[in-house]
């Protein structure tokens, strides 16, 4: 359907010099009016239930090619003034989706009808799904992708992935509570239903642990289905002495009988931890 939009995008990523040519900027234009429309995404699901997504590079370049065709302009919001060359969306009452001011959610940016943006950022390439709350003052980077019914708690960093292009942007699966001022950046992979304690740290190196079982499981950048995680630590040798490292701990697993929207603090309660 957008092979011919793709094989433009390719051809100008190659040679920039083709973005002086209107019928290039109009193609670039339509991929990223695309992508504000939910109907192409920079990533998106091959397999859920084996969490196997794949990157669509070309739209990310198509993205990143959009800033220099941009010109930068003033923008006014009654007293509020700005300087930028990306436009907001706008028309969420047409959207179905409640905006709070100061809700910013950048043009090209996806917000499904059902989400809610509490005074918060989403930044362009960005997909949020239905039934998503994106709370006070939490930020959702360029690319990452937020499935349905996600709690992303006050003041949670969900890094873009923007460039290098064939790097997997953030993905955070449905029904996932990120506590509140939790990280998850570097592309890192949050599967469904899984729940982050506050102030919970996942980058594509933080070491996430498995400790419930007799022996300690690792994994790198990549969260396991219904997973309850919370930051931990673990000693390591440097040359002047062993100190504790920060990494995150699974301590147990949500069941599939569980109300997918359980507060946080229930969540850890069955395994007797606090946050």
């Amino acid at each position: 359907m957008y092979n011919d939009l793709k094989e433009i995008v390719e051809r100008a990523w190659s040679d920039r010099s083709m973005l002086a040519d209107p019928a290039v900027k109009a193609a670039i234009r339509e991929v990223v009016e695309a992508v504000d429309k939910g109907a192409l995404r920079t990533a998106e699901p091959v397999d859920l239930e084996k969490s196997e997504w794949q990157v669509n590079e070309w739209v990310k370049k198509a993205i990143i090619m959009y800033f220099p065709i941009q010109e930068m302009r003033v923008m006014r919001g009654g007293e509020l003034e700005w300087y930028d060359k990306m436009e907001l969306k706008r028309d969420y009452e047409k959207l179905g989706v409640r905006a709070v001011p100061h809700a910013v959610a950048r043009y090209g940016a996806y917000i499904a009808a059902g989400a809610i943006l509490m005074p918060s950022y989403v930044n362009i390439g960005a997909y949020v799904d239905t039934g998503t709350m994106v709370d006070t003052w939490a930020t959702v980077g360029s690319c990452a992708q937020i499935g349905r019914h996600v709690h992303l708690s006050g003041g949670v960093g969900i890094g873009g992935v923007l460039e290098p292009v064939q790097a997997a942007p953030v993905i955070i699966e449905d029904n996932c509570f990120i506590g509140s001022r939790s990280i998850v950046v570097e592309g890192a992979h949050v599967c469904r239903e899984a729940v982050l304690g506050s102030n919970t740290v996942i980058t594509g190196s933080t070491h996430i642990i498995d400790v419930t079982g007799a022996e300690p499981v690792e994994y790198r950048g990549y969260v396991p289905a219904r997973s309850v995680v919370v930051p931990g630590s673990y000693t390591k040798k440097f040359p002047a002495g062993e100190y504790g490292v920060s990494c995150a701990l699974i301590i147990g697993r949500r069941k599939e009988s569980t109300d997918k929207k359980t507060s946080l603090n229930d969540a850890l309660r069955d395994f007797g931890v606090a946050v």
